[in-house]
């Protein structure tokens, strides 16, 4: 991997043996900094591009470690006071603290995921790049993916499709399969829950699946926000006129961003609703399938 050592981006997570983001066994990197702001993110540590401290309360032992070693007196996250130094975290006893957010050379990801590479090559898996927003590191993605290349490993990228369209077309020749986030084709609703406009991710996505194979796309199932039967349709519509889009899956909503956030310092405004029925998932995915769209629920075949 010579010269990849000099590109450096930022991860927060890399999670092994993941079998919902793409085909066969996977290692997902999470990388961070996004550009939306759903109200139902399931990683909401991944939106600023910059560190974040986290606290589990429930483990804190209220020892005061972290006030003695912080500069500023380990103020709360959330309060805008806190500089994720990290000084705590190394500090903290009963490992209350977590630091989300760290710089990675290339190098330093290839070295965790070809650990798994035995994995891969016997599932048809692979690496998944994640976040956040994996376009909004573009420089960094490109490396990764051309390293991943080289190792000979099956490559994904998750996008909600947000970035300028050059960026996203020179990119997807060194993409084996792309996981294209569509929550509402509708552009003022879309930019009313997530703080982007539609419109530039819908043209993105046709520009894309004109020119590359393997598109899965995924829609977020959020009670109350994105599972509205008209919606559905309507993207059910736009997607089976694409030439590149091989399957849909459809992400039921869960709480796991919930206990995150509140160890950011913030709430979720969906963080009150209740997951989808199994019932209510199937209504929605014959919506998919009566269009010829080989449709599941959850993110992997």
């Amino acid at each position: 991997m010579t010269g990849s050592a000099t590109v450096v981006g930022r991860v927060f997570n890399v999670q092994r043996y993941s079998l919902h983001d793409g085909p066969g066994i996977r290692t997902t990197v999470f990388l961070k900094g996004c550009p939306a702001r759903c109200p139902w993110c399931h990683n909401p540590e991944s939106q600023s591009a910059a560190p974040e401290l986290l606290v589990a309360e429930t483990r804190c032992v209220s020892c005061g470690t972290c006030a003695t070693v912080c500069a500023h007196g380990a103020p709360p996250p959330g309060s805008g006071l806190c500089t994720a130094c990290g000084a705590c975290v190394e500090a903290c006893p009963a490992g209350a603290r977590q630091l989300a957010g760290r710089e990675a050379t290339v190098d330093d990801v290839m070295r965790e995921v070809l650990r798994d590479r035995v994995f891969y090559e016997e599932s048809g898996g692979g690496v998944t790049f994640s976040g956040g927003e994996p376009l909004a590191q573009p420089e960094f993605l490109a490396a990764l993916l051309d390293a991943c290349r080289a190792a000979c490993v099956h490559t994904a990228v998750d996008t909600c499709g947000f970035a300028p369209r050059e960026r996203l077309l020179a990119l997807a020749p060194r993409v084996d399969v792309f996981l294209f986030d569509v929550k509402l084709v509708d552009d003022a609703r879309h930019r009313a829950l997530t703080g982007l406009p539609a419109a530039p991710i819908l043209a993105n996505l046709q520009a894309l699946a004109a020119v590359h194979a393997e598109v899965w796309i995924r829609v977020p199932i959020v009670p109350g926000f994105t599972d509205a039967e008209a919606d559905l349709a309507a993207t059910a519509a736009l997607v089976a006129g694409l030439p590149g889009v091989r399957r849909v899956g459809l992400l039921p909503y869960h709480r796991t961003g919930v206990p995150k956030a509140r160890r950011l310092g913030r709430e979720l405004p969906a963080r009150d609703i209740e997951p989808p029925s199994r019932e209510r998932l199937d209504t929605l995915a014959a919506l998919f399938r009566e269009r010829g769209l080989t449709t599941t629920i959850g993110g992997s075949p």
